[in-house]
């Protein structure tokens, strides 16, 4: 279950924001552009989870080999330039981004788009608001995303440029072209999940 909470009586400092999710670590968090704040209070389940393992797994694989910049799962969250943060199922951003934060703001949720993003769908999650958040991440500076949908196995790709593909089926590799040289999303081992 989501539960929106509106902020129009009070808005918190990106401090005070990170203080609150810290004190609700068991609550998925994010907040919208005009404040308001989302909590995803329904775990995912153990299909979602696993999946998302999977999917973070042959990330965290191909970055160890290439040692380019750094992944984060649904825990690791960005405050993006319009003022949303935002924590993506995977994400990729580079050592050059990284250097862009002072090391400290690491600690927190860093105030920098990841070149790369995932977001899955669970059984929960819209597809709509799926889809417009991946419209946020693109007008945020973000490169490349993918929308992975499980249950009918399609992935929606995203890209800077406002190209939009879709591939339809778990057969093959998708490729994180420019973005992630090298990097191959095994779709064949999501079929066994």
């Amino acid at each position: 279950m989501k539960t929106t909470i509106n902020t129009d009586y009070f808005r918190m400092t990106d401090e005070e924001f990170f203080f609150f999710c810290e004190s609700n670590r068991h609550l998925h968090i994010e907040r919208e552009t005009n404040g308001t704040i989302t909590i995803m209070d329904e775990p995912s389940g153990f299909d979602t989870s696993t999946f998302n393992g999977e999917v973070n797994y042959q990330l965290q694989d191909w970055n160890k080999k290439e040692r380019q910049g750094k992944v984060t799962d649904s825990n690791g969250g960005y405050f993006l330039p319009d003022g949303s943060m935002k924590a993506p199922d995977a994400a990729w951003v580079s050592y050059e981004r990284l250097k862009q934060v002072a090391e400290e703001e690491l600690k927190r949720f860093p105030h920098l788009s990841p070149e790369f993003v995932i977001e899955i769908k669970s059984p929960s999650d819209s597809l709509i608001s799926l889809q417009n958040k991946m419209e946020a991440y693109m007008q945020n500076d973000v490169q490349l995303g993918w929308l992975i949908d499980p249950d009918n196995e399609i992935i929606s790709i995203y890209r800077a440029n406002g190209e939009r593909d879709f591939h339809k089926g778990f057969t093959g590799k998708l490729s994180g072209e420019n973005v992630l040289k090298g990097f191959e999303l095994n779709l064949e081992e999501l079929k066994r999940i």
